[in-house]
């Protein structure tokens, strides 16, 4: 138990750690908007690699079709690590915005420069919702990519893919840009959520991860969306089932 304790407090070390390695760079790189693909790349290449690798955890990704350069994505895959966050940065060379709530603004430092550079949600305000659209379409415009988690957080261990949220659907139809489903099929092997409560979980070894082709969504509108939602649900759920 000790072990996978100290696995779980090495993880934070490490981020923390790498947040601080990072501090200039991400403070000068967060301070115009179209600075943004430079702060990505510090993200990318220094602190989640710092992260995954001094946990031990090596990616091995498979493409079924390249991500163009340039080109506008909606990313999402499974979610029930922070890990993910990290393999995200790790299998995308093109910057990517991430979508994800307000509540992450309150964490120490990393919300400072997350509340600068991801798009916040506050899905009790209609006004923030709003907001969010003009913020994204801006994003776009600049030749960046978006990831939305459409599970949100799940905890759950028995749970194999958590019912999809609307925000993934709602983005890619409203802009029409192809969705790109991912699977990550050791994450939560790894380093799971639910570390919290269960500390024989976790530890050192390969990250596999699948990047599907496009999906795409030019021609719907918001009558296809619960269609598309259940397209790509049951598309990753039957992909994670047998490897999970």
């Amino acid at each position: 138990m000790c072990i996978y304790g100290l696995y779980n407090v090495w993880f934070y070390m490490l981020a923390a750690t790498g947040i601080i390695i990072c501090l200039p760079l991400f403070f000068l790189t967060s301070v115009k908007e179209e600075w943004y693909p430079y702060f990505y790349w510090v993200a990318r290449n220094i602190w989640a690699k710092l992260i995954l690798y001094g946990m031990g955890l090596i990616p091995k990704i498979e493409f079924s079709e390249s991500l163009e350069k340039g080109k506008n994505y909606m990313l999402t895959a499974n979610h029930k690590s922070m890990i993910d966050v990290m393999l995200m940065l790790h299998i995308s060379k093109n910057p990517i915005v991430f979508v994800g709530k307000k509540e992450l603004v309150r964490l120490p430092l990393f919300g400072h420069f997350y509340k600068r550079v991801a798009i916040m949600v506050d899905r009790e305000s209609s006004k923030s919702r709003a907001a969010v659209y003009r913020h994204a379409e801006r994003r776009l415009s600049q030749g960046l990519s978006l990831c939305i988690f459409a599970e949100g957080l799940v905890t759950a261990p028995e749970i194999i893919l958590a019912p999809f949220k609307n925000g993934v659907f709602r983005f890619s139809i409203h802009y029409q840009i192809p969705i790109v489903p991912m699977s990550f099929y050791d994450c939560e092997r790894r380093y799971p959520y639910h570390f919290s409560y269960n500390y024989f979980v976790g530890g050192p070894g390969f990250l596999r991860a699948k990047v599907h082709k496009k999906i795409e969504t030019k021609g719907l509108d918001e009558n296809d969306m619960e269609g598309l939602k259940k397209e790509v649900y049951e598309f990753l759920y039957k992909d994670l089932k047998p490897m999970l």
